[in-house]
């Protein structure tokens, strides 16, 4: 490395800063001419804001600090409640609509009256009718089957079809083998999600 090179006589090196005379807070206690070294904390409704004490007036101030002083038993108890919580606001979770305010619909309503058809269970054809994704629809239209259909039904189509579409049973026909990997597909996504 040459040191001699006009690269080096460019090179600007800041300075050290001067470093500062250090503050020296006075004692918090009144007539105490001590450096303030401790932090003690102001109280209740003053948090994030601190006393300097020496460290014999820290000492005394720690040992009389009650944070809960001027508090009654049910300030003390909501106190701890919210504390639960980290003094957050919280809303209950997954009310139903009867809890929430607001207007119910009339009866006379054409929305109303489904409700309350619904609710008592008129108007529908069938006592338990299953609920079905997409997907589920799907896999059942595949089956050859409709929303309507349980668990006996599917299980029952899905034999049928593969005995119909196997190449063994069609004498080592191939012709109908993706109809079968379609048909087990469907079936095997139903049994994944439980609904067989």
């Amino acid at each position: 490395m040459n040191l001699n090179s006009r690269l080096f006589d460019r090179i600007r090196v800041k300075s050290a800063p001067q470093a500062a005379d250090p503050v020296v807070v006075p004692c918090n206690h009144p007539g105490c001419k001590a450096e303030g070294v401790f932090r003690a904390p102001m109280g209740r409704e003053r948090e994030g804001q601190y006393f300097s004490f020496c460290k014999d007036h820290v000492r005394e101030y720690n040992a009389t600090y009650d944070y809960f002083r001027g508090m009654n038993d049910e300030a003390l108890a909501k106190f701890q409640k919210d504390d639960i919580v980290g003094h957050r606001p919280t809303w209950p979770l997954g009310a139903r609509r009867g809890s929430r305010p607001g207007p119910e619909p009339s009866d006379e309503t054409m929305f109303g009256e489904a409700r309350v058809s619904r609710r008592r269970g008129v108007g529908r054809k069938y006592k338990h009718e299953p609920r079905y994704n997409i997907l589920a629809l799907k896999a059942l239209g595949a089956l050859d089957l409709d929303a309507r259909a349980d668990e006996a039904a599917i299980k029952a189509r899905y034999k049928e079809l593969v005995k119909r579409h196997h190449p063994d049973a069609n004498g080592g026909d191939r012709s109908s083998e993706e109809k079968l990997r379609e048909i087990i597909q469907a079936y095997n996504y139903l049994r994944s999600n439980k609904l067989v």
